[in-house]
């Protein structure tokens, strides 16, 4: 590659990092990775068959994303969000302490069945209608709002699917979801469990023993008026307030059967995203069936422009790979990795903290991949790289609000709705709570898959 092309290639990932930071006036992701990309692409980095590669990478990911989101799209149409909103405050009976499990737990659910950025943009609104409804003033909204974003961001790591990044950098080493799931299920489930009782013990104080405690419904609740994929406040919408059950539970088990389909359909050969286009299908003909409603929902309120983020973020950092960045990094990373597999895990895993926290995880997950598949391992030891860099993309990245997209969104939320935490705020938490998380993570990492193989 020549000099030109190698500061140009730089200077494009540096600028579009800054912007995916920033989002000025909540600039949609995909521009200015768009731009970068098509920019690279005009001046020969990125040749067509760079090109045509990448497109089978990212394709099949970027399509089961955008299946889960549509999904949930339709979920809400028929009122689950909704449904779940109202029930919260009934089932924690007044117990401060059992809201902040619930709320946990349900973004713990949601990112599992879904995904983390989906999790955050669904159930942040959620948690702040909850406040709202219970008048609780901005420091006893903040161990359920900052807790429920942290467990929703950190929640991708046990299962591949709930990632984007995740997805696309499983295809680079070539581990399937049933492998993935068997080595990093435990480990990152330990380290998020840590990470809730830290949290926990951090908000002790803060949490409300007692809080309001009145019977709501779905007959006299507010309608949820939002879109999952949105920001704006839940509005008054009565046309919405009555739930067909039976749509409601036909809907709800076919999003776990889709779940499950994934893994089982992997040992026959078939695609994840032609499981994923099979159970939005369904979803819609079950609700045309009892709704007659068409898809005029899905269409406009879909993020369509999630095929052409995945697409182009990745033609940049690709670029990044053939102009030499990950040689660097190889050439640090490979002494310390020869020194064993506890060698390799701490430093992939700490390595891809720091890389997340100064660039975003998107880009530095795809980056760390491309390095670990450069230091020549056996497959074992590929795998484990990749599931530490994982840890510290998911969980690492969250030290800084910076880290993860899913905080960006989270972030952004939170100021649409008047609400301000401070990164002062955020860190005070982050500091104490996911250094701790991540080492944990990785050292069950090393012992879990020491006891598997």
């Amino acid at each position: 590659m020549p000099d030109y092309q190698l500061w140009l290639t730089f200077g494009v990932f540096i600028i579009t990092v800054i912007f995916l930071m920033w989002r000025p006036g909540g600039l949609n992701e995909s521009i200015p990775t768009s731009l970068g990309a098509l920019l690279l692409i005009l001046t020969g980095v990125s040749s067509l068959g760079h090109i045509l590669g990448i497109f089978e990478i990212v394709s099949g990911a970027a399509i089961t994303i955008l299946s889960t989101i549509v999904m949930s799209i339709i979920l809400d149409s028929i009122g689950f969000f909704r449904w779940i909103a109202v029930n919260m405050i009934e089932k924690a009976r007044g117990s401060g302490f059992r809201l902040f499990w619930l709320i946990l737990l349900l973004c713990f659910l949601m990112t599992i069945f879904f995904n983390n950025d989906g999790s955050i943009l669904i159930t942040t609104p959620i948690i702040i209608r909850i406040c709202s409804m219970l008048r609780l003033k901005i420091h006893q909204q903040l161990p359920y709002l900052i807790s429920g974003a942290l467990i929703a961001t950190a929640s991708s790591a046990p299962i591949g699917l709930s990632n984007l990044a995740n997805l696309i950098a499983l295809k680079m080493v070539g581990l399937n979801l049933n492998t993935y799931t068997q080595m990093m299920f435990v480990p990152s489930m330990l380290g998020i469990i840590a990470m809730t009782l830290l949290l926990l013990y951090y908000f002790r104080r803060s949490i409300p023993k007692v809080i309001h405690h009145f019977p709501v419904s779905m007959q006299n609740s507010s309608g949820s008026g939002y879109h999952p994929l949105q920001t704006t406040e839940f509005e008054s919408d009565n046309s919405k307030t009555n739930v067909d059950w039976w749509l409601f539970r036909v809907c709800i088990g076919i999003v776990v059967l889709i779940r499950a389909g994934y893994f089982l359909a992997e040992q026959f050969g078939v695609h994840m995203e032609i499981v994923a286009i099979t159970g939005v299908v369904l979803m819609l003909a079950v609700r045309w069936y009892r709704t007659r409603s068409g898809l005029k929902d899905v269409v406009t309120q879909t993020p369509w422009h999630i095929l052409l983020f995945a697409f182009s973020i990745y033609i940049i950092v690709d670029s990044l790979h053939r102009a030499g960045m990950t040689t660097w990094i190889t050439e640090f990373t490979g002494p310390i990795a020869e020194r064993g597999n506890a060698s390799l895990i701490a430093v992939s895993g700490l390595l891809l903290t720091v890389l997340s926290n100064l660039f975003n995880n998107l880009p530095s997950v795809m980056i760390g991949t491309f390095a670990v598949t450069d230091l020549h391992l056996s497959d074992t030891q590929l795998h484990l790289a990749y599931l530490a860099n994982i840890l510290g993309s998911d969980i690492g990245a969250l030290l800084t609000p910076i880290g993860t997209l899913a905080t960006l969104i989270w972030m952004y939320i939170l100021r649409t709705h008047h609400i301000r935490v401070s990164w002062k705020q955020y860190m005070k938490v982050t500091f104490i709570v996911i250094p701790i998380s991540l080492i944990i993570s990785l050292f069950s990492l090393y012992i879990w898959v020491a006891l598997l193989y």
